[in-house]
């Protein structure tokens, strides 16, 4: 997949539409942030998600008045929905972050329309998932003994408990995503510094912009530290949903207990990622009329990748059900039928057709080209591994070792106003974001122009030299 080979990919389809340039690509994608009008559409799903997070919080401090036990957890399903939701959005996060971060290292063209929404769907997703160990403390206001701090009785806090673990691999996922995140925001506030019409807009991205200039000096360093950042970042995504794994397997929990968890958990991740980033930009792509801009070859390339996940995801399915049948413990074996064919088996196979069977429909390149079907495969994937979750947590949990201790969990309005909740937070943020914050990375589509331009050879219309610049961030191009 070479960066240059732009109109004519190795998928037939461009990357950018060719009547696109310099000038084009900086109006259409600031002005959908400087306009001072805001679409009907955009209230709407702002409405929406503020109204789920008012709900969140109204859920939260009923639960810090009441405690845990307004949720259905009890013994022995000590964990439930917030477990599920929380390894739910750390995978989504994670997601996010790999297609911003490895496909910058291997320098494939579609990312470029693509990264920002996954890296501020990172931001607000990982928020999330953070939230959901707190919830559940129990004593929320003594979150801070997960630091690793000696307390004046010289008693560190337990290295061995996964809550340490997830509380180190979260927090520093977290500040190198907004870092990261941040960095690449810079020369695109640089433009909105240049084109806005107001004062207060002027100002605002003028300090995001931090005096950048699109020097040479700014260009060399701005690019070697994003270098260093997608290094960073490509790796930790992998070690932290795979900590996140190991929370899992370090446990004795019968359905839990297996050294498949890391990449399992890993290969999830990704798969909701895919899925995410699918779901919001084909709307975006239609509501911001930016077919142009975010064509049909980052759905395409999208759409190729979530099929090969979810290969992927089959396989660690099947050894789901070869680990329990193959080593013969009767724990093991007996979790896996519970899980499959016992009380919580509707979702053991709706978790199988929206994640392995559907998806084999993304074969098809009209499949693929079909934003409908392609946006409900993808909606029916992320719904699927919240199933996947709410599956293994509670299934495991609730049928272990002990016979007398098997109990059903069933999750309270109080559960479910949680997981709403925290979708409304993650959404909230994201409208935010695409309203004050380009939502593809101007810079990065000048680029790849220029690099068409290069290739054609020409002086036309695409030439760096035949197109007005409107904005120092795109002088070094």
């Amino acid at each position: 997949m070479a960066s240059t080979t732009i109109e004519e990919g190795g998928w037939g389809a461009p990357v950018i539409g060719g009547e696109q340039n310099f000038s084009s690509v900086s109006a259409t994608l600031s002005n959908l942030v400087l306009t001072p009008r805001t679409p009907l559409w955009w209230y709407v799903g702002a409405g929406i998600s503020g109204a789920f997070l008012l709900l969140f919080l109204i859920a939260s401090i009923w639960t810090f008045t009441v405690g845990v036990g307004a949720w259905g957890v009890n013994i022995p399903v000590a964990w439930g929905l917030a477990l599920a939701n929380y390894t739910w959005w750390i995978g989504i996060a994670s997601g996010g972050t790999f297609i911003s971060s490895l496909f910058y290292i291997v320098g494939a063209d579609w990312r470029n329309g693509v990264n920002r929404t996954a890296e501020s769907l990172t931001l607000f997703a990982a928020a999330a998932a953070g939230m959901m160990p707190v919830l559940h403390l129990g004593r929320q206001g003594l979150f801070y003994w997960l630091f690793p701090y000696s307390t004046v009785m010289g008693v560190w806090p337990q290295f061995l408990s996964p809550l340490i673990w997830d509380f180190a691999a979260l927090l520093c996922y977290i500040l190198n995503s907004i870092v990261f995140w941040y960095i690449g925001l810079i020369p695109d506030c640089a433009t909105l510094r240049d084109r806005a019409t107001t004062r207060s807009q002027r100002l605002l991205y003028g300090i995001l912009a931090l005096g950048w200039r699109g020097s040479a000096r700014d260009w060399r360093s701005y690019k070697a530290a994003y270098l260093v950042m997608a290094g960073v970042m490509a790796p930790m995504v992998v070690s932290v949903h795979s900590i996140v794994g190991l929370d899992f397997a370090a446990g004795l929990v019968a359905g839990w207990h297996s050294t498949q968890w890391p990449p399992y958990f890993f290969i999830g991740a990704l798969y909701s990622g895919w899925a995410v980033v699918l779901c919001l930009i084909i709307p975006l792509r239609r509501l911001y009329h930016l077919e142009r801009i975010i064509t049909e070859r980052h759905l395409d390339v999208i759409g190729k990748l979530m099929l090969t996940t979810g290969l992927l995801l089959a396989y660690c399915y099947l050894m789901e059900v070869m680990d329990p049948l193959y080593s013969g413990d009767p724990a093991k074996v007996t979790e896996f039928y519970a899980s499959a064919f016992g009380h919580y088996g509707a979702t053991y196979w709706a978790r199988n057709t929206l994640n392995i069977f559907i998806p084999q429909l993304l074969w098809f390149p009209a499949v693929r080209r079909n934003k409908v079907a392609l946006g409900l495969i993808a909606l029916g994937v992320v719904t699927g591994m919240w199933l996947e979750r709410y599956n293994f947590v509670v299934s495991a949990l609730a049928q272990d070792y002990m016979p007398s201790e098997w109990r059903f969990y069933g999750a309270t309005f109080w559960d479910w106003a949680i997981l709403l909740g925290s979708a409304g937070l993650v959404m909230g943020g994201f409208f935010l974001a695409i309203r004050f914050l380009p939502i593809v990375s101007m810079f990065e589509i000048r680029e790849l122009i220029h690099r068409r331009s290069n290739t054609e050879g020409t002086a036309g219309p695409h030439a760096p030299g035949a197109v007005e610049r409107p904005s120092s961030a795109g002088r070094a191009l």
